[in-house]
């Protein structure tokens, strides 16, 4: 009797690895789209209830800092289990909460709903052309990610003291910069992911959110500084 051998194809490191990339860049764009729900939820509670607006702006600070911060701590530990995901959108209901302030200003402006969906606009196409170049762009981007670091601390800090200063100037030259800086980091995330430098979606998703809103409010504010209309 003959004996025939059967042989099966088993998938090499490579295919299994590259299925692996895909399977996180999946998940991230998935929880990404799905993070946007909470945010606009807790944008139309801020701006319906006038909750934000009631804060001085040293309690708003204080405010954002503590609970954006210990949020995303919140996250990070917690994102290898069940309440990962649960907590994330929790923060992006946060966040949604704190871009209310902003929101309430410029949809005052006679052109209000235009501008927040013109930001709208810009942040996606913002995030298209990065997602576009994470896959195009072979070069190790980590060095540039170190001299990045810096600036963001720079922002951060320049940020709190306009609270304090109120200048227009600086206002205007911390959101460009923040533009810039922050989509260079959606690029960043998102390669680290598709070089599998990167191979948890939810850590993945907190990056890239941060700096999708960071470009999203900072557009937002320069479009209701240069403009709105009364």
């Amino acid at each position: 009797m003959d004996q025939r051998l059967q042989t099966v194809d088993l998938p090499t490191p490579g295919t299994a690895l590259a299925a692996e990339r895909n399977r996180v860049l999946r998940n991230t764009y998935w929880l990404l789209a799905l993070s946007l729900l909470p945010t606009v939820l807790g944008a139309w509670v801020g701006v319906a209830t006038g909750l934000m607006q009631r804060l001085s702006p040293g309690v708003s600070l204080i405010v954002f800092l503590a609970g954006a911060f210990g949020l995303m701590f919140a996250v990070e530990k917690k994102k290898n289990s069940a309440a990962g995901v649960p907590l994330l959108l929790a923060f992006t209901f946060f966040m949604g909460l704190m871009l209310s302030q902003l929101l309430a200003v410029v949809l005052s402006r006679g052109n209000g709903a235009s501008l927040v969906m013109l930001a709208f606009g810009g942040t996606a196409a913002v995030f298209f052309a990065m997602a576009s170049l994470s896959s195009a762009i072979k070069r190790d981007l980590s060095g540039m990610a170190k001299f990045m670091l810096v600036g963001v601390v720079l922002l951060l800090v320049a940020s709190i003291a306009n609270v304090f200063v109120q200048s227009g100037a600086l206002l205007v030259t911390v959101a460009v910069l923040a533009i810039g800086i922050f989509s260079f980091f959606i690029l960043h995330d998102l390669k680290r992911v598709q070089d599998g430098t990167e191979t948890n979606y939810i850590t993945a998703t907190l990056g890239v959110y941060i700096s999708l809103f960071n470009v999203f409010q900072s557009l937002l504010a320069l479009l209701g500084i240069f403009g709105g209309e009364d």
